[in-house]
């Protein structure tokens, strides 16, 4: 399942539209990494940052791959029903548990020990990810100053309902 993906991921790679993707996917990776490097967001100052990202979704699905595979292995092969609903049930348990070590990673990148058993992700990434332009740059950039205003916004508003509410009490 694994190659397949792997290989699936490849071959789409040679779409040229699809190589176009995957440059925008390198360019949210590099303002991702440069603003949690605290670096000034500028095409040219993003640009030197790194196409490789811990908490990358394609390193997320290889691991919901791997942790099925395991958690699968052990339901093993009961009849179909059982097996459907067994799928269902520990999906999103699987899920849970590939997510948290996503985040885990992405908080603990200095650990060797860990960043070395999630390199088979952060290899994959190099399918899923080529070099931006800087006028993909510019767009990832000009996106992720949008959440962050928004961001911004929603938390005022949440700190002006908390008041009201403090205020009733």
């Amino acid at each position: 399942r694994v190659a397949v993906f792997v290989a699936y991921i490849g071959l789409i790679g040679l779409i040229p539209d699809l190589k176009r993707v995957f440059q925008y996917h390198g360019a949210e990776h590099k303002t991702i990494n440069a603003l949690e490097a605290g670096s000034e967001l500028t095409p040219a100052n993003v640009q030197k940052f790194s196409l490789i990202h811990p908490r990358c979704g394609t390193a997320f699905l290889l691991w919901v791959m791997v942790i099925g595979i395991f958690v699968f292995a052990l339901v093993g092969r009961p009849d179909w029903y059982w097996l459907v609903t067994s799928r269902i049930v520990l999906l999103p348990v699987i899920a849970g548990l590939a997510y948290e070590l996503i985040r885990y990673a992405g908080k603990h990148q200095s650990n060797r020990a860990l960043m070395t058993l999630l390199a088979p992700g952060l290899w994959l990434q190099r399918l899923t990810t080529r070099e931006p332009t800087l006028d993909q740059v510019e767009v990832s950039i000009r996106a992720i100053e949008e959440v962050r205003r928004r961001e911004a916004m929603e938390s005022e508003t949440e700190q002006v309902a908390f008041r009201k509410v403090e205020v009733m009490a």
